[in-house]
C-alpha cells in the first residue's frame, strides 16, 4: 500500500494558509472594536488623539483577473517536495510579498457581477485616488476698467456709509445701492475721468429744465472738471445721479401734490420707479431724451411749453427791458420800391426778448424780427402790424407778461398731476375732458375732438367743482334727484324753517329714514333738477353730469352757477355721442334719447367705461394756436404761484391729509311742526345714500306712497 502521509503536505499547507488568514483578520477586527471603545478619562483620550494612525488605503476590491495561473511552474516530484518542506519553509517569492494584504488594507465587499468582472482593470492599471483637498471659492475678476477702479471704490465706501446725505428717500437710495452694486461701484457718467455721452446727455437736460416749467435750480449740476480726485469724482457721480432722479420725478408726478393746493382734487398717483428710471436713462442711446420722456406727452401741454418760450425770449423775459424810441416798420421790396430795414440799437435786445435766434447782435429791423413782433402782438391783442410803437413796447415790458409766464407754469405743473393716457385704448384712447374755468366740455377720440360743448360749473367757495379723474359707467334717463345732504343741511332745512310746505310746492318728497334721519328725492319729470339725463362716474366728491331745465344760464360767458355738479347744454347729443362710442353697433342718436324720455328710470351701461378728466386750465392753445388766459374763479392759480415761488421745494411733494366731507343724512329730529311725510320707512333701512345718489341698484322696491303708482327702472 501506498503511504498516504506524504500525499498531505500539500492539503496541511493549504490549512494552514486559511488558518493563518482567518487569524489576521480576526485580529484586524479586534482592533476595529477597541478604536470605537470609549475611553475610561480625558488623558487616554488625549494620548489617543496625539498618535497617528494610518489612513486606510483606498484600494478597490479584489476581482477575478487578480489571480493569475502560472503557466511556468513544473510539478515538483513529491517525495522531494515533502523533504524540502520538512527541511524548511517555502520563501515567498518578491511579487507575492507585494500582492500580500495588510490587516489594514482587508475588506469585506460583494462578490462582482459577471458583466463587471469582464471589464474590471486590473489593479497594475489602478492608480490610488489622492485624498480630497477643500474646494476653493473662485476669485472674482472685477469688471471695473483700471481707470475707474480708484472710483470705483471710493464710490463703494460712500454707499456703504450710513451718513451718505444725497438721496433722501430710500427707495431711490436702496435703488442706487443696488445698480452700483451690479456694476461692481463703475461709475456711470465718466470713464477714466471724462464725461461720457451719457453723463453729457443728463447734464444738458438738466440746465435745460427751465423750458419745461421746472426750475433748473432744484437739479444742481457738479463740476467734473473740477474733479480731480477719486473722491471728488466719486461724490460727483453721486450728486448728478441724485439731481436726475429728482427731475424724473418732478417731471412725471410735478413739483407739489395736488393736496398741497386744494381738499378738492384727487387724480390718479403715478410716482416714478428710481430702478427703472436709472435703468431706462444708463441704457438709453440718448440719454437727454430718455430724461426728457418722464415730462407729460399731451398735445396741450406741449403747446403751453412752445409759449412759454415765447413769452420769456429764451427764458429772459423779465430781465430784458425795451427803451421807448422811434417806430420801427419793415416794408418788403416792392417794383416800386427797394426793401426797407431800419437800423436800431434796441434790436439785439429786442431779438433776445422774442426769441429770434438768428444775428442775435443784428441792428437791423428786418422780416423776422418784424414777424416776431407781428406774432406777439396777436397774443396780446394788439394790431398785428409788425410796427414796433410805443404800445407794442409797453405790452412787451409789461408786468401783465410776467403774470402770465406764472400762469403758464401752474398750468404746465397740473398737467404733471393728470393720467398719462387720458382715455380707454379699447375705444381708440376716448375720453371726456371738461375745462372748470372755460365752462366747457369735449369728447375726444383718436386724438381728436368729436363733439363739445358748454357747461355751467360749481360756485366759488365750498361748491366749487372738484379736480379729478374717474370714469363714466352708466347714463341715466329719467333719473331721480336724492338731494345731497349739504343742500338739505344749508338750503332745506331753513326753509321749512320759515314754510313748512315749500318742499310739496317745489315737487320734492321728504322721508322719514330707518334710523330717524330725512331724505328729500325729486321724482323725474320735466321740471326735475337733473333734468332728463344724468352721467354717472361715482366719486367721493358725489358730483356727476348732468341736463338742466335752467337753460337759459348757458348764455353768460361765466357759468359757474351749480352746487359743485356740471350741468350739459345737449345731454341727449352728449349721451349718444358716448354711447355710440362704447356701444357702435346700437346706433343711438339724440332722437333715439329723447323718445325714452318719461317717468321711469331707465340705466345704459357702459360695456366700457369712458374716463373723466375734470381739469382746471386758465392758459391753454386754441385751434388757431392763440394763447388764451381764463379768470382764475377759485383761486388755485394764486395759490400755486404762492408754493412754487416760497422755495420750499421737495416738502412739496408730500401728500396733505385733509378732513373728508361729511355725509350724514340730518336728521329728522330738526324738522319743524306741520311738516308732511311722503312715506315713513322707519322700520326699512331702503338703500343707501350713494346708491339713490349715483342711481345704483337697489335689493328690494319701497312701497309707493298712497295714491301714487310705483316707480319703475330698466337696465340696459
Amino acid at each position: 500500500m501506498r503511504d498516504c502521509s506524504t500525499n498531505r503536505a500539500g492539503f496541511d499547507r493549504v490549512l494552514m494558509a486559511v488558518a493563518a488568514t482567518f487569524l489576521t483578520v480576526s485580529a484586524t477586527s479586534a482592533l476595529a472594536g477597541q478604536s470605537t471603545t470609549p475611553r475610561a478619562s480625558a488623558a487616554e483620550l488625549a494620548i489617543d488623539a496625539a498618535v497617528p494612525r494610518p489612513e486606510p488605503a483606498n484600494v478597490p476590491p479584489p476581482t477575478i483577473g487578480d489571480f493569475k495561473m502560472d503557466t511556468t511552474a513544473t510539478v515538483p516530484d513529491a517525495a522531494k517536495a515533502t523533504d524540502k518542506a520538512i527541511e524548511k519553509p517555502a520563501e515567498p517569492s518578491p511579487a507575492a510579498r507585494a500582492a500580500e494584504p495588510k490587516p489594514a488594507d482587508v475588506v469585506t465587499a460583494p462578490a462582482p457581477a459577471a458583466s463587471d468582472a469582464a471589464t474590471a482593470t486590473p489593479p497594475a492599471a489602478t492608480a490610488t485616488a489622492p485624498a480630497s483637498e477643500p474646494i476653493k471659492e473662485p476669485v472674482k475678476v472685477s469688471t471695473v476698467a483700471p481707470a475707474d477702479q480708484p472710483v470705483a471704490d471710493r464710490l463703494r465706501d460712500m454707499l456703504g456709509a450710513k451718513s451718505l446725505r444725497y438721496f433722501d428717500r430710500k427707495s431711490e437710495r436702496a435703488a442706487v445701492e443696488k445698480f452700483y452694486s451690479a456694476r461692481d461701484y463703475a461709475p456711470q457718467w465718466t470713464q477714466a475721468g471724462k464725461l461720457t455721452d451719457g453723463g453729457k446727455g443728463v447734464i444738458a437736460r438738466l440746465k435745460d429744465a427751465a423750458s419745461e416749467g421746472l426750475n433748473a435750480v432744484d437739479y444742481p449740476v457738479p463740476d467734473f472738471a473740477a474733479a480731480a480726485s477719486p473722491d471728488q469724482l466719486a461724490e460727483a457721480e453721486l450728486k448728478l445721479t441724485a439731481s436726475m432722479l429728482d427731475y424724473a420725478r418732478q417731471a412725471q408726478s410735478g413739483r407739489m401734490h395736488w393736496s398741497q393746493v386744494s381738499a378738492d382734487i384727487q387724480y390718479p398717483e403715478h410716482p416714478t420707479d428710481p430702478a427703472e428710471v436709472l435703468a431706462n436713462i444708463s441704457t438709453a442711446k440718448d440719454a437727454s431724451a430718455a430724461l426728457d420722456g418722464y415730462n407729460p406727452p399731451h398735445k396741450l401741454y406741449k403747446e403751453l411749453r412752445a409759449k412759454l418760450a415765447e413769452l420769456r425770449g429764451q427764458g429772459d423775459g423779465p430781465m430784458i427791458h425795451i427803451a421807448e424810441g422811434p417806430a420801427l416798420a419793415y416794408k418788403a421790396a416792392t417794383k416800386k420800391q427797394g426793401e426797407v430795414v431800419p437800423e436800431d440799437p434796441r434790436v439785439p435786445q429786442l431779438r433776445a426778448k422774442l426769441g429770434v435766434t438768428d444775428h442775435p447782435d443784428g441792428t437791423q429791423y428786418d422780416a423776422k424780427v418784424a414777424a416776431a413782433v407781428r406774432k406777439f402782438q396777436e397774443s396780446v391783442d394788439l394790431n398785428p402790424t409788425g410796427v414796433l410803437d410805443d404800445r407794442t413796447v409797453k405790452a412787451i415790458n409789461s408786468p401783465k407778461r410776467d403774470r402770465q409766464i406764472d400762469t403758464v407754469l401752474v398750468n404746465m405743473e397740473r398737467w404733471r398731476w393728470l393720467p398719462r393716457q387720458l382715455g380707454a385704448s379699447s375705444l381708440g384712447n376716448a375720453y371726456v375732458i371738461l375745462n372748470v374755468p372755460d365752462f366747457t366740455l369735449k369728447v375726444m377720440q383718436n386724438g381728436a375732438q368729436v363733439w363739445n360743448t358748454r357747461v355751467v360749473t360749481g360756485k366759488p367757495g365750498k361748491h366749487a367743482t372738484p379736480m379729478l379723474t374717474e370714469t363714466m359707467k352708466f347714463i341715466t334717463v329719467n333719473p331721480t334727484w336724492n338731494v345731497p345732504p349739504s343742500i338739505i343741511y344749508n338750503e332745506y332745512l331753513p326753509a321749512l324753517q320759515q314754510d313748512p310746505t315749500v318742499l310739496q310746492r317745489m315737487g320734492l318728497k321728504l322721508e322719514r329714514n330707518r334710523d330717524g334721519s330725512i331724505h328729500i328725492s325729486q321724482p323725474p319729470g320735466e321740471a326735475n333738477a337733473l333734468g332728463r339725463v344724468r352721467f354717472n362716474f361715482p366719486n367721493k366728491f358725489l358730483v356727476y353730469q348732468h341736463d338742466t331745465p335752467d337753460k337759459h344760464l348757458f348764455a353768460k360767458e361765466e357759468r359757474a352757477f351749480s352746487h359743485g355738479c356740471m350741468r350739459v347744454q345737449n345731454p341727449d347729443q352728449y349721451a349718444s355721442t358716448l354711447l355710440n362710442i362704447t356701444m357702435p353697433n346700437e346706433r343711438y342718436t339724440p332722437e333715439k334719447i329723447r323718445s325714452m324720455y318719461g317717468r321711469s328710470e331707465i340705466d345704459l351701461k357702459f360695456p366700457t367705461p369712458i374716463p373723466v378728466n375734470i381739469t382746471y386750465q386758465t392758459a391753454f392753445v386754441d385751434d388757431a394756436g392763440k394763447l388764451q388766459i381764463r379768470k382764475d374763479i377759485y383761486g388755485r392759480d394764486s395759490v400755486m404761484i404762492g408754493l412754487l415761488k416760497n422755495g420750499r421745494s421737495k416738502d412739496l411733494e408730500a401728500m396733505v391729509a385733509h378732513a373728508q366731507p361729511s355725509y350724514t343724512r340730518p336728521s329728522g329730529s330738526s324738522l319743524p311742526a306741520g311738516v308732511n311725510f311722503a312715506s315713513d320707512n322707519t322700520y326699512s333701512s331702503g338703500p343707501s345714500f350713494f346708491e339713490r345718489l349715483f342711481g345704483g341698484p337697489s335689493t328690494a322696491t319701497p312701497p309707493a306712497p298712497v295714491g301714487r303708482r310705483p316707480q319703475q327702472r330698466f337696465t340696459r
